[in-house]
């Protein structure tokens, strides 16, 4: 009886590493953090799409080797981050785009300090209704996040909500 103990035990810690691996990173998860802030600011929900998600992995895929954050230049809208940690998720990264938020000024339609807020807005842009979302571990080990989105956001002299 003793002789299927340790290939049990095995099999259970190699689920739970499988779906620790996928927490935070599941299409609800992307969804949730997206929706949270849109809700925030108004914006209808986001929906999504298999087809941006395809994109997004593929195009995650493609920086695998180095895990810059170069933009795509593809036909949607995008959102990209990086972490080094084991735990950084597609919440992680969410987080970090909405973070920006403070430094949106809607009054006048701009990132304030010198600081960043063009994730911000792509996350609550009103017409980017569907995104597609992909997180890939590099080859340094760090982990690479791409979101993309259509309608793409950020359009001059636009607001985003």
């Amino acid at each position: 009886m003793n002789t299927f103990k340790t290939p049990s035990l095995l099999i259970v810690a190699i689920s739970f590493l499988v779906i620790a691996t996928n927490a935070q990173n599941t299409p609800q998860d992307y969804l949730n953090s997206h929706n949270t802030a849109r809700a925030q600011v108004g914006v209808p929900n986001v929906v999504w799409d298999t087809t941006l998600a395809t994109y997004a992995l593929n195009y995650a895929n493609s920086r695998k080797a180095n895990c810059s954050l170069v933009h795509s230049n593809g036909p949607y809208g995008e959102n990209l981050a990086k972490g080094s940690s084991s735990t950084f998720s597609g919440i992680s990264a969410v987080k970090l785009w909405v973070d920006e938020k403070p430094y949106y000024s809607y009054t006048y339609n701009n990132c304030t300090g010198g600081k960043q807020c063009l994730h911000y807005t792509q996350v609550v842009w009103r017409d980017s209704v569907k995104i597609g979302c992909a997180r890939v571990q590099c080859t340094n080990t760090w982990w690479f996040v791409s979101c993309n989105y259509d309608a793409p956001g950020n359009w001059v002299g636009e607001y985003p909500y």
